[in-house]
């Protein structure tokens, strides 16, 4: 197993325990609210992302990026996408 094949291992288990960078770790904790209930997602959550370097486009692009992943899952599982 290669350094690489331990991160993505790590991610994939529990990112909050990968060696991330705070702004890759906030942009994180943010998707992960957005995915599992977006109307939790407030202004401290985008405050919390200004802290770390992102400006409003970013985020902007973040929440559309997760959504637009949410959304096309959402719809492949529906229809059986890739399930036998």
């Amino acid at each position: 197993m290669t350094l690489d094949d331990e991160f993505v291992a790590t991610l994939q288990q529990d990112y909050t325990k990968a060696p991330l960078s705070e702004q890759d770790r906030a942009m994180l904790d943010y998707v992960v609210k957005l995915t599992k209930d977006a109307t939790r997602c407030a202004r401290e959550d985008h405050d919390r992302l200004r802290a770390v370097g992102f400006d409003d486009r970013g985020i902007l692009q973040i929440t559309l990026i997760a959504s637009w992943f949410n959304y096309i899952n959402r719809v492949a599982d529906a229809l059986g996408v890739g399930r036998q």
